[in-house]
């Protein structure tokens, strides 16, 4: 009896460990505050908002004068808004007003990250953009994830109305992603997240733009391709340069024009 105890003081010690790693691979959240988007020329309406289990959170509202619509900008697992001020300010060069917000946890965002509570977070960033455009039933809204944030962008995308779906070196699922790391660890079994854009994409009802990056270390490209693979009509896809951070807009000159014009045609459509 003696041993059993200490086998199950071991297994739930073991339990517990597992449970903390992949907690701390999934989420790397930041409160440091590393940039003022004034320094780039934004101008930028802080917003508090909740989310639907009464969480607090907090976003940028970056309107622009000749908007035909608005983006939602979901971000990876690491830093938070003051560390993407590069990105918003690029992005606030095409017409449209912005949304970016941090996950609960990261910035000034209350409450600890969550497969679960990232989802609610995301669909409540939506409805922030919906009451700045009327209450509208059908708001002209595109949402953009990047990395973690793209199984995020493709919840909203499967459970809110949206007039186009980005993701950039995003991810099949955050269980083959833990394979691919880890293939001798029985990580579906002990794995509590999904973030399962796969079984979702499919859903989708809006026309897809997915970016991703041969050379990326930490996703591989294979995962991309597969997104895309699934994902229904319209959709395009673009090879970038670079790792997993440095590949995107400003490292790949090929995509933004790609990116830019996705953007206008299918708020204009």
């Amino acid at each position: 009896m003696v041993w059993l105890g200490i086998i199950m003081i071991l297994v739930a010690g073991l339990w517990g460990w597992a449970r903390w790693f992949e907690w701390h691979q999934a989420f790397h959240p930041s409160r440091t505050v590393e940039g003022d988007p004034a320094d780039a020329g934004l101008v930028v309406e802080s917003v508090d908002f909740v989310a639907a289990d009464g969480c607090r959170l907090h976003g940028w509202w970056i309107p622009h004068p000749e908007a035909t619509g608005s983006l939602i900008y979901c971000h990876g697992n690491a830093g938070n808004l003051t560390t993407r001020i590069d990105l918003a300010a690029r992005l606030h060069t095409l017409p449209v007003n912005l949304f970016l917000f941090d996950y609960r946890g990261y910035g000034r965002s209350k409450g600890i990250p969550s497969e679960r509570g990232v989802y609610q977070d995301a669909l409540a960033a939506y409805e922030v953009v919906r009451a700045k455009h009327g209450d509208m039933e059908t708001p002209p809204v595109m949402v953009y994830g990047a990395s973690l944030g793209g199984p995020v962008a493709v919840e909203v995308a499967v459970r809110r109305p949206v007039s186009g779906l980005i993701l950039e070196c995003t991810f099949t699922s955050s269980r083959e992603l833990g394979r691919h790391w880890f293939p001798r660890l029985p990580v579906s079994a002990i794995s509590r997240y999904q973030f399962d854009a796969l079984a979702k994409i499919g859903s989708v009802k809006a026309p897809v733009l997915i970016a991703h990056s041969p050379e990326d270390q930490l996703i591989p490209y294979a995962l991309g391709r597969r997104l895309y693979n699934a994902a229904p009509e319209p959709k395009q896809f673009v090879d970038l340069q670079g790792g997993h951070d440095e590949a995107g807009w400003n490292q790949s000159p090929e995509y933004w024009p790609v990116l830019e014009a996705f953007v206008r045609e299918h708020f204009q459509g």
